[in-house]
């Protein structure tokens, strides 16, 4: 469901920055039902490669494939196929939770029992209903990011991208996030997600990219991970990875 070949970006030189290359010729894959991690610092490449493949970001070189399109020569065919989120979703403070994710359903032309029906399922995968009519004002940290997820999700996408989507979170919100991802891979649904946080990544990931300096230096299960450098402990992997590397 995500195939992407050999993708690069390069940010060009400033009068006040250097030439930066954020992804380097990275490649890999994620299947259906299938949980993908990017693990790595900040400043690693991981929102770069996800905006790539969210197709808000155009490659330098190299491509990918989503839902069967191509990023480069299909990306609106991508981007219904496709729920993003951002680190930086803004949501419209007047509205409400309710209003604000009907209001996405309809710009991906959704309308009538469809319509409420994805919300309604949504609404209870997520513990939304406590707050669904209270503007998003007045939302704590934790009930903006399910509404992001939320509106992210509502056209009900086969691929869904999150980037860091537990950061800042509480532990409740942050497990119930953890639970509607792992609902997702039931449902057959193909979630590729960066992360900085090991547990996350050792509870949810089928398959786990440990990604450093734009490049992607180990790849594979938590089991494959773990036999390839003798311990159990992901953060000792990851040290490893990275520290050898650097």
């Amino acid at each position: 469901m995500i195939q992407a070949q050999k993708l690069s970006k390069v940010f060009p030189a400033t009068k006040k920055t250097k030439e930066v290359r954020a992804v380097n010729a990275i490649s890999f894959e994620c299947k259906p039902g299938q949980i993908y991690g990017l693990l790595g610092a900040n400043g690693a490449g991981k929102t770069t490669t996800l905006r790539i493949l969210a197709t808000i970001l155009e490659p330098t070189s190299g491509t990918a494939k989503v839902a069967g399109y191509d990023i480069v020569e299909e990306p609106e065919k991508v981007r219904e196929n496709v729920g993003f989120l951002s680190t930086s979703t803004a949501l419209y403070d007047r509205l409400t939770a309710r209003e604000l994710v009907e209001y996405f359903g309809r710009l991906h032309g959704m309308d009538g029992d469809a319509l409420h029906k994805s919300v309604e399922t949504l609404f209870a995968a997520l513990d939304m209903n406590g707050f669904r009519d209270r503007r998003c004002e007045k939302l704590s940290t934790g009930m903006k990011q399910k509404v992001s997820i939320a509106r992210t999700l509502v056209h009900d996408p086969p691929v869904m991208i999150f980037d860091e989507p537990t950061m800042g979170l509480d532990v409740m919100a942050a497990r119930a996030i953890a639970r509607f991802i792992r609902q997702c891979r039931e449902r057959g649904k193909t979630v590729i997600f960066s992360t900085h946080v090991m547990s996350e990544a050792t509870k949810l990931c089928d398959r786990i990219g440990i990604i450093h300096g734009g490049n992607i230096l180990e790849e594979g299960t938590l089991e494959e991970l773990r036999a390839r450098h003798a311990t159990q402990d992901l953060e000792d992997i990851f040290v490893k990875v990275v520290g050898d590397e650097q």
